[in-house]
């Protein structure tokens, strides 16, 4: 099955400026009041969202809607943050891009022309010396495959057709021949390693190979070479068996700056002889980036290079142990197409919501954003919240979370095999996104497929049907959700800070809910039935993992079934 691509228009890309924002809203928690409950005072700061943690058996604190604070202590993890095409500090975008054209940089063989400008994907590029000016962070591309892009002397030389259209209309030289492959490293040897550059500080990093359509590693092209006779398996697998180590070994220490820009089962033209390839490049010692995870359902719950996989009960498992996690490389996505690059919807809060918890499911730490399309303005406690959280650990994390839900991965629908030989029980359904808190069906606490908060197609038919929260079974002897919390975090927790639990939940219905934590049990959280999703906040003791990292979420004595959608454990 192939991706529905986003058809980028170059124009729009370049001429989005920075929204307006006048500062970073966060939430505060007054104390508990005399009933156990207390509102919530929202107030600006520049610092980020924060609350002020009650102490065991002071009650509850809810809120309306999605609750996204964080400690007033939280802070940004190293190597992580929001990248675009112009920095925006008021936004917290501190990383600007440099982009040239192949053709641009060495129109002629041998050395650098620093002083031209060039195009690409209808952008305009200043030359390279005038945008290495100044003091601040850039992440490069180095836009090479496109026949417009690349110099002629190396079609001259090298003898190449190019291939296409793509979806921009443009036609691509075969990056994978080894004699434009040879040319291109050369270049990249005399851009990064002869100057310099690699070992700048601004550099944060480089999308390689720049290769196809708005530099990203797709199988269009590939796959046109192959349907025109002139590409086989194995002379595919030969260039790319050294094209990723030919990269990692110029750039040397420097090569964690590098971020390969395919994707998993990228929809190549060799059957499963392509699945890992994208693993491989990693494997190789390279970064990696998507840039799809709008499409938050679609694709990406089995995604090896990321270390995420299927489990045969449908919840995802991700391998943070994995090099390509270790904090010194980037793992990166994009998060800017929600009403635009030919996408609508009439719901941002929800794609903007989801798409940012896939970004974090997937262990991102850095995320591609253009401040206004990406809603930074209307939702500046949730983005708040992602730059806050992206980059960290499970030891240093200021939180844990679990996104109760069941969701198609339709990618996966038609395929019976796969990475799973059938031992996916709920195919395609995925259950949950889940960052180091994972929610546990044990008997009594089985958590069912909710029907109150239902998303169908949104942007497009790939991205399938939803169901947002899972519910109890009261009538069937299911009274409850249990959470399991990593050890690493539960470790952390319990050495360094008072835990809180924050449950998202649909104040539907009678009757009251519990947080229960081995023999205590947390006040009763009381539902009015006005049909709204609320967060209740619940302080627990601070020795609660101590000794046991699970937790429940109980219904009350005669209470009517609860929908949940979102839980957190906060290091408070």
């Amino acid at each position: 099955m192939r991706k529905t691509r986003r058809q980028r228009t170059g124009t729009n890309r370049l001429l989005r400026r920075i929204a307006a924002a006048t500062g970073i809203l966060s939430l505060s928690l007054l104390a508990a009041c005399a009933q156990g409950q207390a509102e919530i005072d929202e107030t600006a700061t520049a610092e980020g969202p924060q609350f002020e943690f009650l102490d065991a058996g002071d009650g509850v604190a809810i809120r309306d809607g999605d609750d996204w604070s964080l400690p007033a202590d939280a802070g940004v993890a190293a190597n992580s943050g929001f990248f675009s095409e112009e920095a925006s500090p008021s936004d917290h975008v501190y990383t600007r891009s440099v982009d040239v054209s192949w053709g641009q940089i060495q129109p002629e063989p041998g050395a650098l022309d620093r002083e031209s400008s060039g195009t690409a994907q209808d952008m305009s590029f200043e030359p390279l010396d005038e945008q290495l000016e100044g003091p601040d962070t850039f992440w490069m591309r180095v836009f090479a495959s496109g026949e417009e892009w690349a110099p002629q002397w190396v079609v001259d030389d090298c003898g190449v057709s190019t291939y296409g259209p793509d979806y921009d209309g443009q036609r691509h030289l075969p990056i994978w021949n080894e004699c434009v492959w040879g040319h291109l490293m050369d270049t990249y040897q005399t851009l990064f390693i002869d100057s310099g550059l690699a070992d700048d500080e601004r550099l944060t990093f480089v999308y390689v190979p720049g290769a196809f359509t708005w530099a990203e590693f797709d199988y269009e092209m590939i796959t046109a070479a192959v349907d025109a006779g002139d590409l086989d398996l194995e002379t595919y697998l030969s260039w790319y068996g050294h094209a990723w180590t030919d990269l990692a070994d110029m750039f040397g220490d420097n090569a964690n700056k590098l971020v390969f820009t395919g994707e998993d089962y990228p929809w190549g033209p060799f059957g499963t002889d392509d699945d890992l390839l994208a693993k491989q490049a990693v494997d190789a010692g390279l970064g990696i980036r998507t840039g799809i995870t709008e499409l938050s359902n679609f694709h990406l719950s089995e995604a090896p290079a990321y270390g995420s996989h299927i489990l045969p009960n449908g919840h995802m498992s991700l391998d943070d142990t994995l090099p390509v996690h270790d904090g010194s490389r980037i793992v990166a996505t994009e998060n800017e197409c929600y009403n635009e690059c030919g996408y609508e919807t009439d719901d941002p809060y929800y794609a903007v919501r989801q798409s940012n918890l896939k970004a974090l499911q997937l262990q991102t730490n850095w995320i591609y954003v253009v401040p206004e399309p990406s809603y930074f303005a209307e939702y500046p406690k949730l983005w708040d919240w992602v730059r806050l959280s992206m980059g960290h650990t499970a030891q240093n994390s200021p939180d844990a979370w679990a996104a109760l839900r069941d969701a198609e991965d339709t990618y996966w629908a038609g395929d019976e095999t796969g990475p799973f030989n059938g031992e996916w029980q709920t195919r395609p359904w995925v259950r949950n996104l889940e960052r180091w808190l994972v929610q546990v069906d044990k008997p009594g606490s089985v958590a069912h497929r909710s029907d109150a908060d239902v998303h169908t197609e949104v942007f497009e038919p790939d991205n399938g049907t939803a169901h947002e929260g899972l519910v109890t079974d009261a009538a069937n002897g299911d009274t409850g959700f249990v959470f399991e919390l990593d050890a690493r975090f539960a470790a952390a927790t319990s050495e360094s800070s008072s835990p809180v639990v924050k449950v998202t939940y649909l104040d539907s219905g009678s009757g009251a809910f519990t947080v229960d934590v081995g023999d205590w049990s947390s006040p009763d959280i009381e539902r009015t039935g006005d049909g709204q999703w609320k967060t209740a906040t619940i302080a627990l003791p601070d020795d609660a993992f101590s000794d046991d990292t699970t937790f429940r979420v109980s219904l009350g004595d005669g209470a009517d079934d609860l929908t949940v959608r979102f839980v957190r454990v906060v290091k408070a």
